[in-house]
């Protein structure tokens, strides 16, 4: 098992950061992420517990399930099923004001169930996560912060 964490300081309000990053039809912002869409609202808010969030990348297909939603603080998500097959244990988000703005911190753990998916993961899948992670954050900060008097 591999883990994978990317920490960015978004200078946004934390409650819109978090909005952002909870709301999967943003990940499509990058080039990295073909489509993404909520498949079962959560309960009580459309990607609180219970929401099954499905996703399209360049690199496979993933099947998420949102286990814990605490805006605007942190969520985590369960990834149930993927193409190429992943043993996944937990995907959390966290978020933290700062002087700056948000401290958001993303994290995964994972392996590829392929022969050597250890070596697999570790030397491609992990890099390729930690850098489609970074994209989605990126894509945050340019959409948050592109219109500052937005914030108020």
């Amino acid at each position: 098992m591999e883990t994978v964490t990317v920490r960015r300081v978004i200078a946004a309000p934390i409650a819109e950061v978090f909005n952002w990053c909870a709301t999967t039809t943003n990940y499509t912002r990058t080039p990295f992420v073909l489509r993404a869409r909520l498949a079962r609202p959560g309960v009580g808010a459309p990607y609180g517990v219970g929401a099954v969030r499905l996703h399209t990348w360049l690199i496979g297909w993933f099947r998420e399930r949102i286990t814990t939603y605490n805006p605007p603080h942190d969520f985590d998500y369960d990834v149930e099923r993927s193409f190429p097959p992943a043993r996944h244990e937990v995907g959390r988000m966290t978020f933290t004001e700062v002087a700056e703005g948000t401290l958001v911190v993303w994290t995964t753990t994972f392996q590829v169930r392929f022969p050597f998916g250890a070596a697999l993961t570790r030397v491609i899948a992990k890099p390729v996560v930690a850098h489609v992670f970074g994209k989605i954050l990126n894509a945050a900060d340019t959409a948050l912060t592109a219109n500052p008097t937005s914030h108020t």
